[in-house]
């Protein structure tokens, strides 16, 4: 009899990295009460930093009251889980520090000295974090634990900002407000592979999303107005598909089927099916 066809194999991930829960849905692990052992007995916590006042709110999502306040340093403005889930490092901008937050307890540890760490992002093998020196124009590749810098990328574009990783952890892109444009970053070489301008006249592009089948990438943009749509792997220009004034943050339904964009200039929230790649309401404050 005449052999059988073998199945191609997929192409391998970044090694080290966990394998996905489903290859299909990139956010199958997001759904409620499926949550990784090592933070089950973790307090259920909100923690908003206040980039006037240098703190930490932690609220009691069951109460809707702050639980706590925490001094931090100087304008933090992001806070980002550890790989591991064991630590919560705030982003002191301006103070040039990473503060440590024990989600255990919710007790800071001592700062560490991180150069404008705007943001934070975590390589999916769990080798290195990424800091988004936006004032710097840098990609700085860091320790997970320690923060020692491992290697820096200079950039050309100006704001680094956020970034999202493709299913296979291979490459991110990352998302440059200041001058309207986005790069594509090879994350096992640490070097940008790519890199392009906004086909808008100020762009502005905020958060960095890949969609739940991991085929198309979204970037909203806050004075275009909207999102973004991008096929990463051929890094070709994108469409803009309107949402709302001041389009800036993205957030996935824990079933996986919406997204959820906020449009901060009017108050609004546009909500976009991910199966159809279509925008199906508006919810208003």
């Amino acid at each position: 009899p005449r052999p059988r066809a073998s199945t191609p194999a997929a192409a391998p991930g970044l090694p080290g990295m966990p394998p996905l829960l489903d290859p299909h849905d990139l956010y199958a692990a997001d759904r409620p009460n499926a949550l990784s052992p090592v933070v089950k007995d973790f307090p259920s916590r909100v923690y908003v930093p206040n980039t006037e006042s240098d703190t930490v709110s932690v609220i009691d999502p069951k109460t809707y009251k702050v639980v706590e306040t925490i001094p931090v340093g100087r304008q933090p403005q992001h806070v980002v889980p550890s790989w591991d889930l064991k630590t919560l490092w705030v982003n002191n901008d301006l103070g040039h520090s990473l503060t440590p937050l024990n989600p255990a307890t919710g007790k800071a540890g001592k700062p560490v000295d991180v150069h404008d760490p705007y943001n934070l992002y975590f390589t999916p093998d769990g080798k290195y974090a990424v800091v988004m020196a936006s004032m710097d124009r840098q990609l700085v590749f860091r320790d997970p634990h320690t923060m020692a810098v491992k290697k820096t990328v200079p950039v050309s574009c100006h704001g680094v900002n956020h970034a999202d990783f493709s299913p296979d952890g291979r490459y991110f892109i990352v998302s440059c407000e200041f001058s309207g444009e986005l790069l594509k970053v090879d994350t096992a070489a640490m070097k940008v592979t790519g890199q392009r301008k906004l086909p808008f006249q100020g762009a502005m592009p905020q958060d960095v999303k890949i969609s739940s089948d991991g085929k198309t990438w979204y970037i909203a943009d806050m004075m275009a107005h909207g999102v973004w749509v991008l096929d990463g792997d051929k890094f070709t220009e994108p469409r803009l598909m309107r949402t709302g004034k001041g389009a800036h943050g993205l957030y996935v339904s824990r079933d996986s089927k919406s997204m959820y964009i906020s449009n901060r200039g009017e108050g609004t929230i546009s909500v976009l099916d991910l199966p159809s790649r279509k925008l199906v309401k508006k919810w208003r404050g």
